[in-house]
């Protein structure tokens, strides 16, 4: 009988043990979040600032739910960023099934929102509520990652409960490796926002 495991339950440990992932320690193999970004403008920065300030004023009133996340914070930043513009679709709440060859075992969840092109899951986004760790996050993201059909084109990922982001990208030839961003937040007095939208409008321009 094959067993069920929910995304959100797996550990990294699982992932390694089940699908040989490895975390990638050279630099070179991230530079999409910080090497040769694209510009903020000022009317940007503008949105980036009411973004910030709608969701410290939500912030006062918890608790502040995924689905207030979604729609305060990261539409706006995929609007920006040009992911609801072609080449790109969006689709929310989706499906997925993985499992490792000979194992007994499928992991299943669903995705928050989920950026396709040319049927190829090009940018995975899970988002939490705003007391949730982005660690717990990560391992159930690049689950989901791995369930992309491509295996010769990297995925990439963002983890955010609405004021801390974290990047992810994974490749599969040969073996599956991931490395991670820097963490981001909105809560400094100088709001990394302006950074997050930079690193997702590169992403948006490589993959289109």
């Amino acid at each position: 009988m094959v067993k069920v495991i929910q995304a959100h339950n797996v550990s990294l440990a699982d992932l390694e043990a089940k699908f040989g992932l490895q975390q990638a320690e050279n630099e070179t193999f991230f530079t999409e979040w910080f090497d040769t970004l694209p510009e903020i403008t000022d009317l940007e920065k503008q949105d980036l600032d009411r973004v910030k300030f709608h969701f410290l004023r939500l912030v006062k009133r918890p608790p502040l739910s995924e689905e207030t996340v979604k729609l305060v914070v990261l539409s706006p930043l995929l609007n920006l960023a040009g992911f609801y513009d072609e080449p790109f679709y969006i689709r929310g709440e989706e499906s997925i099934e993985i499992s490792a060859e000979d194992e007994e075992e499928v992991i299943r969840g669903r995705i928050d929102i989920l950026v396709i092109q040319e049927k190829l899951w090009l940018l995975v986004i899970e988002s939490k509520k705003s007391s949730f760790s982005l660690l717990e996050a990560i391992p159930q993201a690049l689950a989901y990652m791995l369930a992309d059909p491509s295996q010769d084109k990297p995925t990439f990922g963002l983890v955010t409960n609405g004021s801390d982001f974290i990047f992810l990208k994974l490749t599969k030839q040969n073996q599956p490796r991931y490395a991670t961003s820097d963490q981001f937040t909105l809560l400094k007095r100088k709001s990394e926002l302006y950074q997050v939208l930079s690193i997702l409008k590169n992403l948006s321009q490589i993959l289109s």
